[in-house]
This record gives structure tokens, C-alpha cells and sequence, in this order.
């Protein structure tokens, strides 16, 4: 089938029978109709109809080389560099609806099964059963245009337990294989998006192994969310239904879920690699997920910056401190680091080179100087907001106020400049939910991790700089000091 739209994808997530719980009970009845689940599915159903709109079908969707129907244009492995720079318009186009605040929107997992996908045929000298359901599962994925989630990272516990093929390891393993395919138990920390999606790829860490025949932690494989033995373990929802007092958790607030499989049955046609746990790093590198995951995530930091940027110019304008030097300053301190943004994307479109299999990659060291850059840039603009909202960001009357009997004093005392009090209120709502509001505070968390911590960031960065020797060089030619 081609491309889902909106109603599709609420269909496809309602019928589904997840082993579910939040807040101590099972979820039951449609995931649609959930208080915890109902914004984000709406808003993630709107950006599956921009890509079935005329408008927006042929910037989105391309023809499938299988069938000639149209698919995700995010599934596209790039050939050249124009394919790159199609692949980025469709991020920023979903990223203009949902403001860069859904870290899990679908073209993210798209981009990363494309990338696994590009490298298989290093598969191919473990088995050539495994590269072909590599290759069949991203055409699967691609012709149905499946919502993906991932479990990539284990909890404290798992990483610390017995090596792996000993039987106290409570790492995530295979414990038995059979005619019908593996058998895993195991848990992951943090599926985002677990339930709001149809498939999960399942992808860790090896665990540490003494076993010379083959390591029982090293594996990949994708299966539905409702398979038997998988439950998914949520955190508090910061979800709420007024689009007025919650702007932004009323609509994009993912749900981030604990995994555990429990003796999970994987069919072997879904299993794209066991034992071999030096596949592990070779699909990452050779499939280069660093890099195109990173342009698609960067497109996303230029989104979510545009939008703050236009908040801190609103709240400044609003409380009439746009002329005053110190925000000046501030805001442009912001531009600068938007306009810093879109040059390391630019440099890594225009940088790019192809790989031996074909395949178009954007250059990595300008995203990992962006995955490097952003944290920082990301804590700087939420403490614009903070410092510009004063008070204001505290002291917030909600919605069901404006129609109380006391609304009267509202409406003299909240009031702006030049605007209405509900205006003036509604604006501060917003920075409320970023500066001081739960929902501010997991996207603070998230994007200081997203992409691996400082230390890990860093090192990505040392490692890319093939330049070293050159630039040591030119010191030690100065001083007149052979290297």
C-alpha cells in the first residue's frame, strides 16, 4: 500500500493490543481516545496527512522502485547530493508543524532503518539470510509506511550484570533458539514513542561475553509492539487537553516507555544479525547512522531554534524590553547560533561523499560540531525565556479564569502594553511550559542526551578530525621542530 495518512495511522495504532501500563493499570480500549496518548497521536496523524496533501505529496513521497506507488520520501537512500537535500525538505516540513519538539517524528526512525538498510551486504559474510531480511524489512517498512520505534540502551543493572552467557546475566540476551526463530529476554531504557508507534527495532549494546562461540547479547531484530512477552512500562504523562493553559504538552508530548521482553519469540526472517558482535559497530559505521540520523536531527535543532527564537522576540516585544541593549544582546546571541546552525548543515550537504556501495553521506564532522553545539545553545535559550518572563512565568491564571466570576480584574490587571490580558496569559502559558513546566523540563533532559552525552559527543568529534598531523604540523614547522 502507499502512503498512510492520518486516519490510517490512528487505525493502525488503535487496533493494536499492547501489553500497556500507566500508572499502575493496564491500558485498555483505543490508544486514540487515552488522555495520556490523544495529543501526540492527533498531531503525528497531521503530519501523516501533509504527506498524502496535494500540496505536499510530491515533496514528500517518492515512486517505489517495487510497486510505483508512492512511499516516504525519508526511506530514500541518497544517491547524490540533491537526493540529501530532498530528504532534509521533508524533515523541515514536518519539523515546521511540529516545531522540532518531536524528537521521535517518523522521519527519524525512517532515516536510521535507510541507513542500517544502505549497509547490509556487511551482513552478508555472517549469512546471507540475515542481509536479505535486512533488505526485506526495509522494503516492508518502506511499502507500508510503518511507524517505527527503537530500544537501543539498557538499564544500569543489565549493563552491570554477569557477562552474558552465564546464566545470572540479566542482560539482554538470547536464551534459546529454535526451528521457529530467537528467543530474548532482556529490558531497554528509553523506548520514546514505544506505544505510539507499530514496530519496534531492537538494536543494544553487546554485552561483555566469555564465550568464543558466539555472544548471546549481539543482535538485531524488529517486531510489533504487541508480540507476545513485550510490556511497556510508561513514565508520568505531562500530556494535558487545554491547548491554552498546555500549548505545547497538549499536543507533543511523547511518551517515553520502559521495555522488558520476557521470553520473546522473534520469527528468523526478523532477525538481521546474532552471535557476531563486531556487526554491531560495522552497521553503525559502514551504514554511516551517525551521519544521516545527525542531518536529520539537525534539521530539527533549526526548527526548534526558529521557534524559540520567535518566543524570546514575542516575550521581549511583550514586555517591552525589546530596545534595551541587554536583550539585544540575548536575542542576537540566538540569531547567531541559528544562523551557525544552518551553516554546519550546509557544510555537511556540500561535504558529503559517496560510499563504495553508491550511496550519497552528508560529512559527519559539521553534525557532530552540531550535536556538540546544541545542548549548550538549547540551556541558553530556555534561560532567555526564564530571565525575560521574570515573575510572569510563575504567576499564571489558567484558562477557566478568563470566564470566572473574578475575570473582570483579569482582564484590568493582566493585561499588556498593547495586548489583551488572555493574549498576554496564553503567551506566558507557553513559556511556562518550557521554562518551568514538566514538559519544558524532559525536553531540556532530552535534548542534553539525544544524540549520546558530552563525553561521547566529544569524542565522535576528536576521532573525526582527519586533519590532526596537518594542523600540528603547521606549528612545528614554525618553531622549526620535526613532528
Amino acid at each position: 500500500m502507499p502512503v498512510k495518512n492520518g486516519r490510517q495511522y490512528i487505525e493502525r495504532i488503535d487496533r493494536q493490543r499492547i501489553n500497556l501500563w500507566y500508572q499502575g493499570e493496564r491500558v485498555s480500549g483505543p490508544l486514540s481516545e487515552h488522555p495520556a496518548f490523544r495529543g501526540l497521536i492527533r498531531t503525528q496523524a497531521d503530519l501523516y496527512d501533509l504527506q498524502c496533501d496535494g500540496e505536499y505529496i510530491e515533496r514528500m513521497t517518492y515512486l517505489s522502485p517495487l510497486t510505483g506507488e508512492r512511499v516516504g520520501l525519508s526511506y530514500l537512500p541518497p544517491v547524490n547530493a540533491d537526493d540529501l537535500v530532498r530528504r532534509r525538505q521533508v524533515t523541515e516540513i514536518w519539523s515546521g508543524r511540529h516545531h522540532g519538539f518531536l524528537g521521535r517524528s517518523p522521519d527519524y526512525m525512517n532515516t536510521a532503518l535507510m541507513a542500517f538498510y544502505t549497509a547490509a551486504s556487511v551482513l552478508e559474510q555472517s549469512s546471507p539470510d540475515f542481509a536479505r531480511n535486512l533488505r526485506d524489512y526495509y522494503a516492508y517498512c518502506r511499502e507500508n509506511d510503518i511507524t517505527l520505534s527503537h530500544a537501543f540502551v539498557q538499564p544500569l543493572a543489565s549493563k552491570w550484570s554477569e557477562p552474558a552467557d552465564t546464566e545470572g546475566s540479566i542482560a539482554a540476551k538470547v536464551i534459546e533458539t529454535n526451528d521457529k526463530g530467537i528467543v530474548v529476554s532482556g529490558a531497554f531504557i528509553m523506548a520514546t514513542q514505544g506505544p505510539t508507534c507499530e514496530e519496534i527495532l531492537v538494536f543494544p549494546s553487546p554485552s561483555f561475553s566469555l564465550s568464543e562461540d558466539g555472544n548471546p547479547s549481539a543482535f538485531a531484530f524488529a517486531v510489533p509492539n504487541d508480540l507476545e512477552g513485550i510490556t511497556f512500562i510508561c513514565r508520568e504523562s505531562y500530556a494535558r487537553d487545554s491547548a491554552f493553559d498546555h500549548p505545547l504538552s497538549s499536543r507533543f508530548e511523547e511518551m517515553d516507555t520502559f521495555v522488558v521482553l520476557d521470553r520473546v519469540l522473534v520469527s528468523h526472517d526478523r532477525v538481521f544479525f546474532y552471535g557476531d558482535e563486531r556487526l554491531f559497530n560495522r552497521l553503525f559505521q559502514e551504514g554511516n547512522f551517525h551521519a544521516y540520523a545527525g542531518h536529520q536531527i539537525l534539521s530539527r535543532y533549526i526548527a526548534k531554534t526558529e521557534f524559540l527564537l520567535g518566543l524570546i522576540l514575542s516575550l521581549a516585544e511583550e514586555q517591552n524590553a525589546a530596545a534595551e541593549l541587554s536583550t539585544t544582546s540575548r536575542i542576537a546571541r540566538v540569531m547567531t547560533m541559528l544562523e551557525n546552525l544552518r551553516a554546519l548543515r550546509l557544510a555537511s550537504e556540500t561535504t558529503g561523499d559517496t560510499t563504495p556501495n553508491g550511496y550519497y553521506v552528508p560529512g559527519n564532522p559539521p553534525l557532530i560540531a552540531a550535536n556538540l553545539q546544541f545542548p549548550e545553545y538549547y540551556e541558553e535559550m530556555i534561560h532567555t525565556i526564564q530571565q525575560l518572563s521574570a515573575s510572569n512565568l510563575i504567576m499564571n491564571p489558567l484558562e477557566a479564569d478568563l470566564s470566572s466570576a473574578p475575570k473582570q480584574y483579569l482582564e484590568v490587571y493582566l493585561k499588556g502594553v498593547s495586548s489583551s490580558a488572555k493574549e498576554r496569559i496564553s503567551l506566558f502559558r507557553l513559556a511556562w511550559e518550557l521554562g518551568a513546566g514538566p514538559f519544558g523540563g524532559r525536553q531540556s533532559q532530552f535534548e542534553r542526551f539525544f544524540f549520546g552525552n558530552a563525553k561521547t559527543t566529544a569524542n565522535r568529534m576528536y576521532q573525526s578530525c582527519e586533519r590532526q598531523e596537518d594542523y600540528k604540523a603547521l606549528v612545528h614547522q614554525l618553531i622549526g621542530r620535526d613532528l
